[in-house]
């Protein structure tokens, strides 16, 4: 295959992929609706993953505390991969596996949300994440791929049918700029496009 048809390819790949959450409204919806329901309450989100999957979950706290449209207040969203001293001390004095379980003990409320990202579904530290969120009443969410244990253990799941990495990672940040957006609109109003 020439290096033109494999970039064609993969572009192709990602379009597809990312064509895929048209089917998934529901749960887009959804999710949106927690996060304005535990906003609306005075709780917040907490969000974690490993590796692109911390950037994803780094990058939708980001639109969520900043702003994604509109010009607005500030919603309380947590990526629990940005303190690199936690994650650091955890990892050493524990074990990286506790890394996002230990931050959750600690921070999660009843009513918040928390958000475990994995594309493949098996990575132990978000699934103990998700594990302590339930244990303390959070409302849990999981952005996953086709297979693994996390589309199991969560009470709201996005599980893009892939095992490519990347694609999957292309669709989890488009759904999360759909749920940011979603959740502009329910909170703020306005026209957000």
């Amino acid at each position: 295959m020439s290096r033109e048809s494999e970039i064609k390819r993969q572009i192709q790949d990602s379009i597809d992929i990312t064509g895929y959450l048209q089917m998934q409204v529901e749960v887009l919806q959804a999710i949106a609706d927690r996060f304005v329901q535990a906003f609306r309450s005075g709780n917040k989100v907490l969000l974690f993953g490993n590796g692109g999957s911390a950037a994803d979950a780094q990058h939708i706290a980001a639109e969520l505390a900043g702003k994604l449209y509109i010009d607005r207040p500030p919603l309380p969203a947590i990526a629990l991969t940005i303190n690199s001293s936690s994650l650091t001390a955890i990892s050493n004095d524990y074990s990286y596996e506790i890394v996002f379980a230990r931050q959750v003990a600690g921070l999660v409320s009843k009513g918040d949300v928390v958000v475990g990202i994995s594309t493949s579904g098996d990575s132990p530290s978000v699934l103990m994440g998700i594990e302590e969120a339930r244990c303390h009443g959070a409302t849990t969410i999981a952005f996953t791929g086709g297979g693994g244990k996390l589309k199991d253990r969560a009470d709201h799941v996005l599980s893009v049918p892939s095992q490519d990495t990347p694609r999957i990672q292309e669709a989890h940040i488009t759904a999360g700029h759909v749920i940011c957006y979603l959740v502009e609109e329910m909170l703020f109003g306005g026209d957000n496009t």
